[in-house]
């Protein structure tokens, strides 16, 4: 197997437009074409969930991290693109609290996250039963959109809390960063994942190939990191993360020995079996317990959080089940397959 070394930490190349209101949005940051923002109205007739929307998003959310290749950083405070960005958040928030009235109360929601589904569902129980290797190459191409940032929309948050909230979400954050150690960061590890995968681990560098289920679950945790009225349900969603995250992890990282995907894949879920099992306590006990003792009156945007990243995370897992129970590709384009030189 010939070694693939991990991509330098560059801008992406901003990914091609999937309709109108994504184009108008990605000719402004170019500074190609005509340039006129797109329309409330555009913006209205859009599916909150689509394709459309969602890279639209996607586009105006990336200023705030690495931004992309030939787009000024000065564009990430430009006052045209702000308003574009908080009318395609309204129709997106909006979508999430409507599809998301019906839902449980705090402890109930924790509670519920602790049980396992009696019928094995899910992308890592199809992985850990028979998933192949192309399988786990496209569930680690989707994924790498937010997880070679991992953690970095959760810290938009920490401004915002105090208390026993803000140390322990430091201290689970920590860990996330690689304890010091920038050849632990999480991100670092996904990264050495990919190279062992034979994908192209450059940040950014699976977007075109991601659909639109994948864009909202990542678009999430920016709506919800950005803005500090929704700091009750960026809690609800860390507690989502490391709560779900140690069963899954063990499963897909038995799938990614059997497939003999190598050290790096393995290692990266052993990792969150380990420190989220631990941080699973944390998070629920001081993060969302010191929180609602410090701001009772933000239980309601907690189970929101909770209840919302739950909605797009199984409608993230209903498309790849689908797609692969067809036996059928779950990204926009295939992946190549691996060469005799690269495997």
């Amino acid at each position: 197997m010939t070694l693939l070394l991990a991509a330098p930490a560059t801008e992406p190349e901003a990914p091609e437009a999937r309709g109108e209101v994504s184009r108008a949005v990605r000719d402004r940051l170019l500074g190609s074409g005509p340039a006129c923002l797109p329309r409330g109205g555009e913006i209205a007739r859009c599916s909150p969930y689509g394709e459309d929307l969602q890279l639209a998003l996607h586009l105006c959310y990336e200023l705030h991290y690495r931004g992309f290749v030939g787009v000024p950083d000065t564009l990430e405070w430009d006052p045209g693109l702000l308003g574009v960005r908080a009318l395609l958040e309204h129709r997106f928030e909006n979508a999430l609290r409507h599809d998301c009235r019906h839902r449980p109360d705090v402890d109930e929601a924790l509670t519920a996250l602790l049980v396992e589904p009696g019928d094995g569902s899910g992308v890592s129980h199809f992985l850990m039963s028979r998933g192949e290797l192309w399988h786990l190459r496209e569930y680690a191409a989707l994924r790498s959109v937010h997880q070679l940032r991992e953690a970095d929309p959760h810290l938009w948050v920490v401004p915002r809390l105090r208390g026993r909230a803000k140390a322990v979400m430091m201290a689970v954050e920590y860990d996330e960063y690689g304890a010091g150690r920038a050849e632990r960061m999480h991100s670092r590890l996904y990264a050495d994942l990919m190279v062992d995968l034979g994908l192209d681990a450059s940040y950014g560098g699976c977007t075109d190939a991601a659909g639109a289920e994948l864009l909202a679950v990542s678009n999430l945790m920016s709506l919800f990191g950005l803005h500090r009225r929704l700091r009750g349900a960026l809690v609800g969603h860390f507690a989502v993360v490391e709560t779900t995250s140690p069963p899954a992890a063990s499963r897909i990282a038995a799938a990614m020995r059997r497939a003999g995907a190598g050290p790096a894949a393995e290692r990266y879920f052993e990792e969150h079996v380990e420190a989220d099992a631990v941080h699973e306590q944390l998070v629920r006990r001081e993060v969302v317990g010191g929180l609602l003792e410090d701001e009772p009156a933000l239980a309601p945007e907690v189970a929101f959080g909770i209840a919302a990243t739950c909605l797009l995370e199984d409608r993230l897992a209903g498309h790849v089940v689908n797609a692969w129970t067809r036996d059928e590709s779950a990204l926009r384009t295939p992946l190549p397959p691996l060469s005799g030189d690269e495997w």
